[in-house]
């Protein structure tokens, strides 16, 4: 019974963590409420509402832009009570859609200062993706990426790429030019023109460009805006739509600019968010969205960038080294491409960092994967995935499928390997059918688990020759959870829930102080006999914890013996022999304080 009220409160508390987690669906900023009136009312039905809400509230709702009458689609200042009003008016509920926060997302990057050399040599990241190799076989001709941004401006390297026609959201006119710098820069690692004897490369350079500003020179802009840009975009021929850009606040609208456009065929990437949290931020979290994390030169993730649920591939993203004593840094980390100055408005070469940098990479070679003849946005997910190179050890999901390969995906989607004998042998070689998937080290680990559990029982197995005891369920499962715990627990990931309380559910002993933290480094508190010696401190009173309390130290030593052996890393001690000693010595400690405690209860027995 008491075994049954025990498991009947974890799982109550695990389902209060996530039933009161917000996540980022409520955490948005925003000053504005959209309305989304009906399409069944009429315009006098519409316009005697929008006088009542003017009258009652002293806000005047507004048309979003041009484009907004035929959808019925108002904006209204406000704050948060001004919209619980709004959304508790019975009048309201029942003539709209949907009230929601008109949510400020803003672009994901970080901005270098320093002009480089305009030379493809220095574009580390285009090589880091294997580009060439898929230029031999398609350029992106005739496929056209939208870019919602903060506009795009025909800078010299820009001159010979083909620009469709655009709009400006933010000032609703037609020149869709850059204020900001930002979206000139991400339409360059599209489809820089390239070839031209001038500057740097683009990724899809025969690719056309749709520049749609939705983001003010400041850099925030609302999600009504890049809603309606996004609809734009699916209505005027664009295949491809790159959104370097995101943040909190869930919206119904956006999901439903995102699944129009997603219904007409076409493929929609985001930045994944630069805030090193562990979960991709609107819109790319959303499904249909594919959520590009970013890496440094060195094909690790970048120290700022989001990772985790949500996280679909990575991509070059660029990590500037930081100067000493407020100097300039080597910019040499970053992604060189031409825009603008934005205080001189002249071109310039800059290098950037940040998920907006890795973004574009992969909208451009979605835009190679779509002119090799896969354009279906389920597929070209697919061809993303399938050729990506895959990372060992990526418990945290920094790199989603693993790292962007134009090459491998080029070449795939011009051959048409989307059949079923070819997932099957993707999925013999890299994926579910094989055994690496689930072995080596992935989240679940599972042959080092296996070892610290069999050793965990050797271990007891050993004490109790020695000093013969009985054998008992508190024990049993205090050797479990000291050494290896509900490891299968760990790499669970719920869209949108925080990944927290299955690591710590999933956590052994020493495992607890690494499930709070952005690594897989054991931490020297919990991965010691500190915690083992304070259970024994604590429940050697009591006549069945007390087992489980010898348990758990019999599993920590295992737990420590194992990971001394196959992964010594240590936070603040970092690897190696010191390492390794450190996590030797506890679990030698761990032991020994099992032996004693055993042999003080056969003692009385």
């Amino acid at each position: 019974m008491k075994k049954f009220l025990l498991a009947c409160l974890f799982f109550a508390g695990l389902f209060w963590a996530l039933s009161t987690y917000r996540g980022l669906a409520g955490e948005g900023k925003f000053d504005s409420m959209v309305l989304n009136f009906r399409d069944t009312l009429s315009p006098a039905q519409v316009d005697r509402e929008l006088k009542a809400i003017a009258s009652k509230y002293g806000i005047e709702p507004k048309f979003n832009s041009a484009f907004s009458k035929g959808d019925n689609l108002y904006i209204v200042k406000g704050d948060t009570q001004v919209l619980e009003k709004l959304k508790q008016s019975k009048e309201l509920q029942e003539l709209t859609e949907y009230v929601e926060a008109n949510y400020v997302y803003s672009m994901d990057f970080f901005g270098g200062t320093t002009p480089n050399d305009p030379m493809y040599k220095d574009q580390w990241n285009l090589k880091a993706i294997d580009v060439e190799k898929a230029w031999a076989k398609t350029k992106g001709k005739g496929i056209t990426v939208a870019v919602i941004d903060t506009g795009v401006s025909k800078v010299d390297d820009l001159k010979n790429t083909n620009f469709v026609k655009g709009y400006d959201f933010v000032n609703d006119r037609e020149d869709a030019s850059d204020d900001n710098g930002h979206g000139t820069h991400v339409a360059g690692t599209i489809a820089q023109s390239t070839n031209n004897n001038f500057g740097v490369a683009g990724i899809a350079y025969e690719a056309n460009i749709m520049p749609l500003k939705v983001l003010s020179a400041s850099g925030g802009g609302t999600i009504s805006d890049i809603a309606e840009a996004i609809i734009f975009a699916a209505d005027n021929g664009a295949n491809v739509i790159n959104m370097s850009l995101g943040g909190g606040g869930e919206s119904k609208l956006m999901q439903s600019a995102i699944d129009y456009a997603y219904k007409k065929g076409v493929t929609i990437v985001a930045a994944a968010g630069n805030s090193n949290r562990n979960a991709a931020f609107y819109p790319a979290r959303y499904p249909k969205v594919i959520a590009v994390s970013a890496t440094s030169s060195t094909g690790e993730k970048a120290p700022y960038s989001n990772y985790g649920a949500g996280i679909d591939i990575s991509a070059p993203g660029g990590a500037i080294a930081k100067g000493k004593n407020g100097e300039k840094g080597d910019m040499s980390g970053g992604i060189l491409q031409n825009t603008i100055d934005p205080k001189t408005k002249e071109s310039v070469f800059r290098s950037f960092q940040g998920t907006s940098m890795a973004s574009p990479h992969v909208a451009g070679v979605v835009a190679l994967i779509e002119a090799s003849g896969v354009k279906d946005p389920e597929k070209v997910m697919q061809v993303l995935k399938q050729s990506s190179r895959k990372v060992d050890d990526d418990t945290l999901n920094y790199y989603g499928a693993g790292h962007l390969n134009a090459a491998a995906a080029v070449n795939l989607a011009s051959q048409g390997q989307l059949g079923i004998p070819d997932f099957l042998r993707w999925a013999r070689d890299n994926g579910y059918l094989s055994p690496r998937f689930w072995i080596d080290g992935g989240a679940i680990a599972l042959i080092p688990k296996l070892i610290m559990v069999i050793g965990s029982y050797l271990l007891a197995w050993l004490i109790n020759r020695w000093l013969p005891f009985r054998w008992n369920w508190a024990f049993t499962n205090g050797i479990f959870f000291g050494g290896a715990g509900l490891f299968f627990l760990r790499g669970f990931y719920l869209f949108d829930i925080t990944q927290m309380p299955f690591r710590i559910a999933g956590s052994s002993l020493p495992e607890l102080g690494n499930a709070f933290s952005n690594t897989n480094a054991l931490n020297p508190i919990t991965a010691s006999v500190l915690l083992p010696l304070g259970l024994l401190v604590i429940l050697l009173g009591h006549p069945q914890w007390k087992w489980f309390a010898m348990g758990a130290s019999i599993g920590t030593s295992a737990c420590l013996a194992t990971s001394a052996v196959l992964a010594p890393q240590m936070m603040w001690i970092g690897e190696g022999l010191p390492a390794i000693a450190f996590l030797s010595v506890n679990a030698i400690l761990c032991f020994g304080c099992a032996y004693l405690s055993i042999k003080s209860e056969t003692a009385t027995i």
